[in-house]
C-alpha cells in the first residue's frame, strides 16, 4: 500500500525542487535527502562523484505518477528512480503517509 522511492540527484537544489514538486502535489508525504559518493559505469566509462540520495514516502499505486514527475524535473539522461514497497511500519506513520497523499483533500 505504501512505498519508499530511492532517487539519486546531482545536488541539493535538485533534491529540493523535486521534493517540493511532489509534496505540494500530494504525490509524496515526505522527502529525506542527504549527500553521498557514487561510483558507477556510464557509457563504458568508470565514473565517480558527489550526489544526493532522496528517500520519498508515497502510496505504492502513485509510483507511475511519481516516477513521471521526477523524470520531468531530473537532469540525468537515465535517473535512478527505484520503488521499495513497505512491508510493515508503525501504524500511525503509515496513516500519516495516507493522509498526506490524499489528493481528495486538495482545496
Amino acid at each position: 500500500m505504501f512505498a519508499t522511492v530511492l532517487v539519486t540527484v546531482p545536488n541539493e537544489g535538485t533534491a529540493e525542487n523535486i521534493a517540493e514538486d511532489l509534496i505540494t502535489k500530494r504525490l509524496a508525504a515526505c522527502a529525506n535527502f542527504f549527500p553521498t559518493r557514487s561510483m558507477y559505469s556510464w557509457k563504458g566509462n568508470f565514473e565517480k562523484g558527489e550526489e544526493y540520495i532522496m528517500l520519498l514516502k508515497i502510496r505504492s499505486a502513485d509510483f507511475p505518477m511519481v516516477a513521471k514527475a521526477i523524470a520531468r524535473n531530473h537532469p540525468y539522461e537515465v535517473p535512478c528512480i527505484v520503488k521499495y514497497d513497505i512491508a510493515a511500519g508503525f501504524p500511525a506513520y503509515l496513516d500519516w503517509i495516507k493522509e498526506s497523499t490524499d489528493r481528495s483533500l486538495e482545496g
